[in-house]
């Protein structure tokens, strides 16, 4: 079944079919320029990202076909929740684990789910979810809501809303991985450049749970607020316990400066993310070998780096990290939103 609402807007009925038995639900969106996105019902998950580099169409975002969606364990483009990253012994607080005593990214989480398509526009469309009370373990029931909107500026914004009835760990997330090269394939991204708004990075031991207070990236291989190749102090210091960056860092409070930018080996294309969150997660696809792309090869590790927006992982263990979010006030209500904008 193929719905289309504007040339720029069609909603897709996927032949594949995902694990409730029930096709997928992929919507398209483009822009003036001619920059695509795609966005899938199952994880409220981002697919695909295409935009005019150098006179053809160049993905940017790794994928893979809809029927592996389900099965790979890369997060790839997903939407994370209740608790994007890890919480640590999630038993001693009565959640369920799944990295040895451990919770990461919401155990079965959202990513798992299939989200109902609430709407679509020309430039827009939302997802919701409804999580209940006890969802792996955690407090309240809790309705939320995804928006991907595409802009003319060749932006794709992600606000993500939440209603919860119970005071609960709240951290969501999209783990979009980036190619800015070649996405397809994925060659090796420790070859782009990357600048960080961050004076501070968070440590943590070989199964990423920090270990340690906030650091400062000052004469360390996680100072990144002067532009670097990723790969010129790969490995060093912390990043040894954890094969390359998985680390978390604690953004500078800006409104107008981007809290990361990424740019292509060749310089064709960059990338500046920005959003209301404190920290971001750098991970450099360490683990992403055997992950499948969409053409029926595997992803090599380090063929792509996630640029995670969020609160600080393992926040429920730590009330002195609450001041920058992850944990939600009962009917307060939650909002926060990113924005990954290509520029050549």
């Amino acid at each position: 079944m193929l719905t289309q609402i504007h040339e720029k807007t069609t909603a897709l009925s996927c032949q594949s079919t995902a694990p409730d038995g029930e096709p997928f639900q992929i919507v398209t969106l483009t822009n003036e320029n001619g920059m695509t996105i795609q966005v899938m019902d199952w994880g409220a998950t981002w697919i695909s990202c295409k935009l005019p580099v150098k006179g053809e169409q160049r993905e940017v975002l790794l994928g893979c076909q809809p029927d592996d969606y389900p099965v790979q364990r890369a997060y790839l483009g997903a939407s994370i929740g209740r608790y994007a990253n890890r919480i640590a012994n999630a038993e001693q607080l009565g959640l369920t684990t799944n990295q040895g005593p451990h919770q990461l990214h919401g155990g079965m989480g959202w990513d798992k789910v299939r989200w109902k398509l609430d709407s679509f526009s020309e430039n827009s469309v939302t997802f919701s979810h409804f999580s209940p009370d006890g969802d792996q373990g955690f407090s309240g029931e809790v309705k939320a809501t995804v928006c991907f909107t595409l802009g003319d500026d060749n932006s794709v914004r992600i606000t993500y809303r939440a209603q919860n009835q119970q005071d609960t760990p709240l951290n969501l997330t999209n783990h979009a991985y980036f190619n800015l090269n070649n996405a397809m394939d994925g060659c090796d991204v420790r070859h782009h450049f990357l600048q960080l708004n961050a004076e501070q990075f968070l440590p943590v031991n070989s199964e990423g749970i920090p270990n340690a207070p906030l650091k400062s990236v000052n004469k360390t291989s996680f100072d990144f607020r002067t532009e670097k190749m990723i790969q010129q102090d790969f490995l060093l210091e912390e990043q040894q316990s954890t094969k390359g960056y998985d680390h978390s860092f604690l953004l500078n409070e800006s409104g107008v400066k981007p809290c990361a930018i990424l740019t292509a080996l060749d310089r064709s294309l960059s990338l500046e993310v920005r959003t209301s969150q404190r920290a971001l997660q750098v991970y450099t696809g360490n683990y992403l070998a055997g992950t499948p792309t969409r053409n029926g090869g595997q992803y090599m590790d380090y063929s792509g780096i996630a640029l995670e927006t969020q609160a600080l992982p393992d926040t429920p263990n730590h009330p002195e990290w609450w001041q920058y979010g992850g944990m939600a006030k009962a009917k307060e209500g939650y909002e926060h939103w990113t924005m990954f904008k290509f520029v050549m």
